[in-house]
């Protein structure tokens, strides 16, 4: 059985994809569910959040060459060097309930190997969906070992081959947007281009030569959007901020779900997860601590005004897990365990 995978992603960056995954993940556990955190950004900002410096150099130092770092990259490296399939990949146990598969600069390095495999599925070539299917494989490997619902995974902003892959392998989607111009840009190019996916990896699909290699269904179903407040600073106009707030239901419902009527207002729009606040006073602290926001005590300095931003930033998070979760819940043929 395979499990549900999440993907978090917007053709822009800076909306806060790493947050949510970071948080979400830890608003999961907390709700006695089991999940497995995937860190596909080659910039590996997913795994830098949740593991300190002493880990981090443990997981991607090698004291041979030769040897596999503990990452994601470490479970794709034998099928990128043409020497075996994916290997059975490391799980790093955060919490009880939160597995990462750690994120490694190297995985830009597959990149090559994924653009040039794309095309060479169609000619029926079996290393080229396994290659196509690599990400997805493992991730069902960690979760399996990991015993997890579902997958969260984090994603760089491009529409370049890691993320074409990465996103097949998702079954659902999460975008995050700001309420700006470039944020509203990325949904133009990101709708369009997820549909363009799926349709090309479902003929793909048809031409797979192995029939007993599992592959993802490549399904990437749109389940709704999450508007991350910004900073409002003093010279900032309001008028502006509302301007693209109000814009995000139709542009979403235009070029992410290819409908024609969008709803009325965002209090309206089905396709809202969440809004979450900006909490500028409890990012450095909960850096500093090593923990989601949500989890700050005043012995790490969350006193007075800090511990109701603390509850404000429990109560988003919540409202948001539980969003995500019901969607997955009502989706067909989603059999969750916890």
């Amino acid at each position: 059985m395979t499990v549900p995978v999440i993907a978090f992603f917007n053709n822009k960056g800076g909306v806060g994809k790493t947050s949510l995954v970071y948080h979400l993940a830890w608003m999961y556990a907390d709700q006695g569910k089991r999940v497995l955190a995937a860190d596909l950004d080659p910039q590996a900002n997913l795994t830098a959040v949740f593991l300190d410096e002493e880990r981090l150099s443990e997981l991607l130092w090698r004291e041979v060459e030769t040897e596999d770092p503990k990452t994601i990259y470490g479970a794709i490296n034998p099928l990128r060097r043409g020497i075996g399939d994916v290997a059975a990949p490391h799980v790093e146990e955060v919490d009880e309930k939160i597995g990462l598969l750690a994120g490694d600069l190297q995985l830009s390095i597959f990149e090559d190997n994924l653009a040039t495999d794309w095309a060479k599925c169609l000619d029926r070539d079996e290393r080229a969906f396994r290659v196509q299917s690599a990400f997805w494989r493992v991730m069902q490997r960690g979760a399996a070992e990991f015993e997890a619902a579902f997958v969260l995974v984090d994603l760089g902003p491009n529409l370049g081959s890691i993320n074409r892959a990465a996103l097949i392998a998702a079954d659902y989607v999460v975008v995050p947007l700001a309420p700006d111009l470039f944020s509203l840009q990325g949904l133009r190019n990101l709708g369009p281009r997820l549909r363009t996916w799926r349709s090309e990896w479902r003929e793909r699909l048809l031409r797979n030569p192995e029939p007993a290699l599992p592959l993802p269904s490549g399904s990437i179903e749109p389940i709704g959007y999450v508007v991350m407040q910004p900073i409002m600073r003093l010279d900032r106009p309001i008028r502006a901020y509302q301007y693209w707030i109000e814009r995000i239901p139709k542009d979403y419902a235009k070029y992410v779900l290819d409908q024609a009527q969008p709803p009325d207002s965002l209090q309206d729009d089905p396709n809202r997860l969440a809004i979450i606040k900006h909490y500028q006073s409890l990012v450095p602290m909960a850096q500093e601590a090593r923990k989601p926001m949500f989890k700050l005590k005043p012995a790490d300095g969350a006193l007075g005004s800090h511990m109701h931003a603390v509850q404000s930033a429990y109560r988003d998070f919540k409202t948001l897990a539980d969003q995500i979760y019901a969607r997955l819940q009502l989706a067909p043929e989603v059999e969750m365990k916890e």
